[in-house]
């Protein structure tokens, strides 16, 4: 494709990538409210946190069907996918209902990988991988188990449903850590293949 006929970076698919970085304070301030005590503001930040996951399926599908795919759609939908969950990761331990250490461990992981593909820019864009997109499902499903009121509706299902948490969690986790160790490499397999060819 030439340059006349890239996508512009203002179409539906950046748009809601967009949108789901807009919506991230909102859905942190449901969270948060009333030390995540309330039943009703928890059930609320889950329904915001599953609509702005859902736009990140939207609008990878959108580009790719629609072919508006774009450099900037590339490093923002990543973006906004950190932002999201990063701010569920932390709310979720402030009120207690997710381990510190874990929290630390994927954030730096994510935002380490996140500043490596600016690091890297200038040899060329680093897509989002296969193995990328199932991490982010099972953080969505984990942190989606995590944000939903369980132990205050203590009701017989509780145990059950944040045993299955803490299984999705501790995939969620070692997904993260192996994909992380991938996308080191590919940068740097990026980054040699960008010198090597400047050079030839």
């Amino acid at each position: 494709m030439d340059a006349a006929a890239k996508p512009s970076n203002l179409n539906i698919a950046n748009v809601l990538t967009v949108i789901r970085i807009v919506g991230v304070p909102f859905f942190g301030w449901f969270l948060l409210t009333q030390d995540g005590e309330s039943v009703g503001m928890r059930v609320t930040a889950w329904v915001a946190f599953a609509l702005l996951m859902i736009t990140d399926r939207i609008d990878g599908d959108l580009a790719r069907k629609y072919d508006l795919v774009t450099n900037f759609g590339k490093l923002a939908d990543p973006i906004a996918d950190k932002a999201l969950t990063g701010m569920a990761f932390v709310g979720l331990s402030i009120i207690g209902q997710l381990w510190w250490w874990v929290t630390i461990v994927v954030l730096v992981r994510e935002w380490g990988i996140t500043l490596m593909r600016f690091a890297i820019k200038k040899y060329g864009v680093m897509p989002a991988s296969q193995g990328g997109k199932v991490k982010t499902m099972l953080q969505a499903l984990a942190l989606g188990g995590y944000i939903l009121p369980f132990e205050i509706w203590n009701n017989p299902f509780t145990d059950v449903m944040l045993g299955i948490t803490h299984v999705l969690m501790a995939a969620a986790v070692a997904v993260t850590l192996w994909t992380g160790v991938l996308y080191i490499r590919d940068a740097r397999t990026i980054r040699r293949e960008s010198k090597a060819a400047a050079s030839s």
